[in-house]
């Protein structure tokens, strides 16, 4: 049983994802602080008020602390903005400028004649609908 636990732990899978979940986490870290620290100041020194905790209403004796929850949608906006325009959109530039230099694959598939249905190349008859057709070289 112990044999089984070591070759399940060491699985290139579950160390990849021990990485992936660490380094997440510590960019999450990085992404807060930049928020925290830089963008939300700035968005207080525009619209004066960078911290909305202190906004709260009662009803019959319970308090209600909205202000909190504006706190957490507008850092989950800023967080998602900074991640998308930040990260996201410069590591797509950079795919996409990887990619250029690529050849497509042909496709292995085509359309049968009689249903429009994908089927293979090298297909003569079409699994849909059975239909005859004639097999193509890949």
């Amino acid at each position: 049983m112990l044999k089984d636990f070591k070759t399940f732990i060491l699985r290139g899978s579950v160390v990849d994802l021990a990485v992936a979940v660490v380094i997440g986490a510590e960019f999450g870290t990085i992404v807060t602080a930049l928020v925290k620290d830089l963008v939300t100041p700035v968005i207080g020194a525009i619209g004066g008020k960078p911290d909305f905790s202190s906004l709260a209403f009662t009803i019959n004796g319970s308090r209600f602390l909205y202000g909190d929850f504006i706190n957490v949608v507008v850092s989950f906006l800023l967080i998602g903005s900074v991640v998308f325009f930040f990260v996201v959109q410069p590591i797509n530039k950079l795919q996409a400028l990887a990619n250029r230099s690529k050849t497509p694959e042909d496709p292995t598939d085509r359309k049968c004649p009689e249903c429009l249905s994908e089927i293979p190349k090298a297909a003569s008859r079409c699994k849909f609908c059975t239909a005859k057709v004639t097999p193509q070289s890949s």
